[in-house]
């Protein structure tokens, strides 16, 4: 690697987490809105909220007071002043709503844009055949030579476990069995 080179290596990646830098860094601050409202005459917070033709509405108002006062006095500049004064005042209401709906497009542009594609060769939740194989294989390994007790069903299905009328003819046969195997250790001479 050249000197300087890793300057351009791409460090952000197509991530999650850098797509939340991304959108931090370009979202819009109520704080911000409001400082750049005191510029109203030039029209910053109107540019900073993305509104160009607001912006240029302002700066042409500050320019026709102006170019009033200088031309005519500083009584015609009322002209121009007026109508900027009261477009400000409902900026100060405008600009929450405005913040919101920018900050909302600024989300969906990047979370539905073109970068947030999954990563090449992303093949989602479903695994391939040979995977699913290979983990049930694994999961049988897992019980480690347990089978389940060997029982006698009716219907010769091994492979379910036995019914509560199933379990209770087992438990009598071997209390059955057991208790003539007390019965003979009591009484061997019989």
């Amino acid at each position: 690697m050249g000197r300087g080179t890793w300057k351009s290596i791409d460090l952000e990646g197509a991530g999650l987490q850098s797509l939340n830098v991304r959108l931090a860094r370009r979202l819009k601050r109520r704080r911000t809105a409001y400082l750049l409202w005191i510029l109203f005459p030039l029209g910053a917070h109107r540019l900073y909220l993305e509104e160009r033709y607001g912006s240029i509405t302002f700066m042409a108002l500050t320019a026709l007071s102006l170019i009033l006062a200088l031309a005519l006095g500083p009584w015609n500049a009322s002209i121009g002043v007026l109508p900027a004064v009261g477009l400000a005042l409902f900026d100060l209401f405008w600009i929450d709503r405005r913040i919101t709906s920018v900050n909302k497009r600024l989300r969906m542009e990047l979370y539905l844009g073109a970068g947030a594609t999954p990563p090449a060769g992303y093949q989602g939740r479903v695994p391939k055949e040979a995977y699913l194989d290979e983990y049930v294989r694994g999961k049988e390994a897992e019980r480690a030579g347990h089978q389940p007790g060997a029982h006698s069903a009716p219907d010769g299905d091994h492979s379910r476990a036995p019914s509560f009328r199933e379990q209770e003819r087992m438990l009598r046969e071997l209390s059955r069995h057991r208790g003539t195997r007390r019965r003979r250790e009591e009484n061997p001479g019989d």
